[in-house]
């Protein structure tokens, strides 16, 4: 990201109103508010909208302490409750609250661009005013993509939809307890939406310029990210929607994907500050050293387990060795008085790489539509290879190590295709999780009662992995707390035709 947007976010956040989330109770009072920022550019709402999705994504509350420990690609050394699923409903807060900040950006561009009042005003040295919705309706899907799979059942909204159950992000009157609509109907809307959204691109018009720091401005970029976030949806909805996920898979792929990793949908976050990456801010400038790269990922990776034997070149960038200079995991989810036994210099701490200030955070990459690709056409070992590859590339692997690692590589199969996405996936917690309790996949995650750790001295043997929570990795989590005040009525309605407000209860496409 240009050294531009840093003013840009600091400015945004003076400048812009930060909507609440949508059932916040002082909603409507904010939306009444005369100096509503209508007068603040698109192009300083789509940074900073921008920058508050990844922010919240790829943030403290919902993936370093929720998803990443989930997949099981870190593993607390310290506080380990979180990895043995006791989640904080605090956690949840956060989560949403931040979610429909960022959502509430974004549907700001798309009135600002419909307003009879504003819609000139708001494409000069910008773009038109269709693309700048497009690209809207894009980052609000994958937006909400996020928060469906993590909760199920959300408020949600829709551009230009009238549908009763579609009302959040309202105004004029808003709807400060909105209905929350149900899983199944959100990701058919989202494919309709994709669909659409990358049929209104005008692929010749820049729209956003350096202000948009995924793509720069380029709109054929983001209609192919528009068509890969579509096969990924239809392909999470394939085995409940399968005749509409099937044309959606179709078209996204006539429509054109993503096809190398110089089309990657990524931001850049840089090295000083406010703009410094999630993972930056919560080991370096909170001085955190309690998260560290699991066993699991360590031993798969040195080819110990799993269902590749070669060593993977990629452990010298997903972790760091420890004070003996090796790669040593910390054992998962051990309860927090053995896993301090363990200190941070013990063991393998997140490499340097995807621990620095200025890492690039993904939203959708090449070789996960390979992956999709190979598994839609059957486990293709053509596509399998090529994300396999893609991979390597993406993470900077060395050449003659990935030459040795390919020649070794399995063939395809329903297991190798997915466990080579889920190493894929490294640092994507939230789809990682969301692929695990879709597929079943990988099989060398630790199940309840796993030993993770046959003890050291001053250590019992044989230590198990005993879930506080539940008995298996979390299903989805709860409901914010105060959702079940603000917005009752309508939470219990979710909850009454979802399953209890338990982790354990699984969202519409995993029942």
């Amino acid at each position: 990201m240009k050294q531009q947007l840093s003013k840009i976010y600091t400015l945004a956040l003076g400048a812009l109103l930060f909507l609440a989330a949508c059932s916040d109770d002082k909603f409507e009072d904010i939306n009444k508010d005369p100096n509503r920022p209508s007068d603040v550019p698109t192009t300083t709402i789509l940074s900073q909208a921008q920058k508050q999705l990844l922010d919240n994504l790829r943030g403290s509350v919902g993936n370093f302490r929720g998803s990443m420990l989930f997949a099981q690609y870190f593993s607390q050394n310290q506080y380990t409750n979180e990895s043995r699923y006791d989640l904080p409903r605090a956690n949840s807060d956060a989560y949403w609250d931040n979610a429909y900040k960022a959502l509430n950006n974004l549907e700001q561009i798309i009135r600002l661009n419909t307003d009879p009042l504003t819609k000139v005003k708001v494409t000069a040295n910008v773009g038109p005013n269709e693309n700048q919705i497009a690209i809207a309706r894009i980052l609000k899907s994958y937006a909400f993509i996020s928060l469906t799979d993590a909760f199920g059942d959300i408020p949600y909204s829709s551009y230009g939809s009238d549908d009763p159950d579609f009302q959040a992000l309202k105004l004029n009157p808003a709807i400060v307890k909105p209905k929350y609509a149900s899983q199944q109907k959100i990701y058919t809307d989202i494919l309709k939406e994709l669909k659409e959204a990358a049929a209104q691109l005008d692929v010749n018009a820049n729209t956003f310029g350096n202000y948009d720091g995924i793509y720069k401005g380029r709109p054929d970029l983001w209609k192919r990210f528009a068509n890969s976030l579509r096969l990924r949806a239809a392909i999470r909805v394939r085995a409940k929607l399968p005749q509409l996920a099937e044309t959606h898979i179709q078209e996204a792929i006539a429509g054109g994907l993503i096809q190398n990793n110089t089309e990657n949908a990524t931001l850049k976050y840089e090295a000083k500050a406010p703009n410094e990456a999630p993972l930056y801010r919560i080991t370096v400038t909170e001085n955190r050293r309690d998260f560290s790269v699991s066993h699991i990922l360590i031993n798969v990776l040195k080819g110990q387990a799993g269902p590749f034997a070669a060593p993977d070149p990629r452990l010298r960038v997903y972790a760091r060795v420890n004070k003996n200079n090796e790669y040593l995991g910390q054992p998962y989810g051990l309860n927090a008085t053995v896993a301090s036994i363990l200190k941070a210099e013990d063991i393998s701490l997140p490499g340097t790489l995807v621990n620095a200030a200025d890492y690039t955070e993904v939203l959708l990459e090449y070789a996960e539509v390979n992956f999709l690709l190979s598994e839609y056409r059957n486990w293709n070992q053509a596509d399998y290879v090529k994300g396999v590859q893609a991979s390597f590339e993406k993470w900077g692997a060395d050449p003659v190590a990935v030459t040795a690692y390919l020649a070794l590589l399995p063939a395809a199969t329903q297991e190798t295709v997915l466990s080579q996405k889920y190493l894929a996936l490294y640092m994507q917690g939230n789809e990682a999780w969301a692929e695990i309790r879709r597929t079943g996949y990988p099989r060398f995650l630790v199940k309840a009662g796993d030993v993770v750790w046959p003890g050291a001295p001053g250590a019992p043997e044989n230590q198990q992995f005993i879930p506080i929570t539940g008995t298996a990795i979390p299903a989805r989590v709860y409901y914010p707390q105060k959702e079940q005040t603000v917005n009752r009525d309508n939470y219990q309605a979710a909850v009454a035709a979802q399953g209890n407000d338990r982790l354990d209860t699984k969202v519409w496409w995993n029942k």
